[in-house]
């Protein structure tokens, strides 16, 4: 079993609904924990996905 543990930008802006250029400003102002492999690639934990939606929907709870 070789699951990664990240997501590429596109599979993450794509979970969340939101756009890659949304994403790459989200992580450019670190709201979203990123690591960058080499000059240009850049992926992201899916715990800090996992996290995110957990976080949306204990907010959504709350309101």
């Amino acid at each position: 079993m070789n699951e990664s543990m990240t997501y590429s930008v596109s599979e993450a802006a794509h979970i969340l609904g939101i756009g890659k250029g949304l994403l790459y400003r989200l992580v450019n102002e670190r709201e979203i924990p990123a690591l960058k492999l080499g000059n240009k690639r850049v992926v992201i934990p899916k715990t800090a996905i996992s996290q995110m939606i957990q976080s949306a929907f204990v907010q959504q709870e709350r309101n």
